[in-house]
């Protein structure tokens, strides 16, 4: 059986992991959540992603949305939000008619790709008409039913909400990612891109149907053979104190799916399953389920999302992945015409030098893989005097 997608499905996934690199590039530690918004865009499925203010959350999103083009949306929530402000105001016409209907241009219900910050603080009536709107696509109020298009929604918000009449609603974010602020053997990083001016990205390529195409396929992704894996797993996760919810339990599959998709495969494997920490409840969860599911996340991989696969399997050949695309995007910087490698500017030395002994640290030679030991040799020949 040929595990592969065709060629056309192969490039769609190519794409939207260029794309999604592009959207992360130059941002510092924040590329996890880059790959997951596409993740969870594939898997239709929605994100809620849990930081302090100024961790570049609503910035990250942006970029990603921006490069998979299509009709986006943005609101920061509040307990004055008013519900025409996502969802459109009453039109006039029809209201003059008798008929209580909304326009919806350029508002939620029409969006391709949302973000809603500080989604928690909405008033009942805005929560209580994302919920339908989350859960089925479509948007009732009024007389105004209309399906929406939306392919993922993320939510913000400085932390989980304590309200026991949140949890329905919270609950419609299957994908949960918690960003801690940049750390400190990375803050010359940080301080480094501050000074930087911001970076003009080029126009995204428009990848609305590309993305529905990878949805399409995930949707026809093969799991039966890892069905026994993902029982054992979640058996796992539930004996170390990890709830999970049967309905999070049958939605996790399409995250994995969706993960075996943009990997260019038909077929789900166990090296899929590194998506599971993301629908555990909290922070702490999702540290004890990378614990627990180890030794069977162990070989995770995923050409397309390379951080966020080493992140949340923490697996060796997940982390070779990563610093194969880090090593060889840093050479690329060192290729201009006729530059000598010994000429190379202070700042970029300095990365390709950490790479040296990232890789280095994280592998002895002789476990080197051959991709990662072909990048490292260049990465030595670029820092030699």
């Amino acid at each position: 059986m040929n595990d592969f997608w065709d060629a056309g499905l192969t490039a769609d996934a190519k794409r939207v992991g260029e794309a999604v690199a592009v959207a992360g590039a130059g941002t510092v530690d924040r590329e996890v959540l880059a790959e997951v918004v596409a993740l969870c865009a594939v898997a239709g499925e929605h994100l809620l992603v849990v930081g302090a203010p100024g961790t570049a959350k609503s910035e990250v999103v942006r970029r990603v949305a921006g490069q998979l083009g299509g009709r986006y949306f943005e609101c920061l929530l509040g307990r004055f939000t008013e519900p025409n402000e996502l969802f459109g105001s009453v039109d006039l016409a029809r209201l003059r008619e008798g008929r209580v209907e909304y326009e919806t241009g350029g508002m939620l219900p029409e969006a391709e790709i949302a973000f809603l910050d500080e989604v928690f603080l909405g008033s009942t009536a805005v929560l209580n008409t994302l919920l339908g709107l989350l859960n089925e696509r479509v948007f009732r109020r009024g007389a105004t039913v209309l399906d929406s298009p939306l392919r993922v929604c993320v939510g913000a918000a400085n932390g989980l909400p304590e309200d026991p009449a949140l949890e329905a609603f919270a609950d419609r974010f299957l994908a949960r990612l918690f960003v801690e602020p940049v750390p400190d053997d990375r803050l010359e990083d940080l301080l480094e891109a501050g000074r930087r001016p911001a970076p003009a990205l080029p126009e995204g390529p428009g990848l609305v149907a590309s993305l529905d195409r990878l949805a399409a396929a995930a949707r026809r992704c093969t799991l039966d053979r890892i069905t026994p894996e993902l029982a054992t797993a979640v058996r796992r996760l539930r004996a170390a104190g990890i709830p999970l919810s049967d309905r999070r339990v049958v939605r996790s599959q399409r995250l994995v799916a969706a993960a075996a998709t943009l990997d260019g495969r038909t077929s789900a494997a166990s090296r899929d399953l590194w998506v599971l920490p993301l629908i555990a409840p909290t922070a702490d969860a999702q540290a004890l389920a990378r614990n627990t599911l180890a030794d069977l996340v162990g070989d995770a991989a995923n050409a397309g999302l390379v951080y966020a696969a080493e992140e949340l399997s923490r697996g060796p050949r997940a982390r070779a992945a990563r610093l194969a695309r880090v090593g060889t995007e840093l050479l690329a910087e060192t290729a201009t015409p006729g530059r000598d490698p010994g000429a190379t500017p202070a700042d970029l030395r300095l990365r390709l030098e950490a790479t040296l002994r990232e890789i280095d640290a994280s592998f002895e030679p002789a476990d080197l893989p051959k991709e990662l030991a072909e990048v490292r040799e260049r990465l030595v020949a670029a820092v030699r005097p």
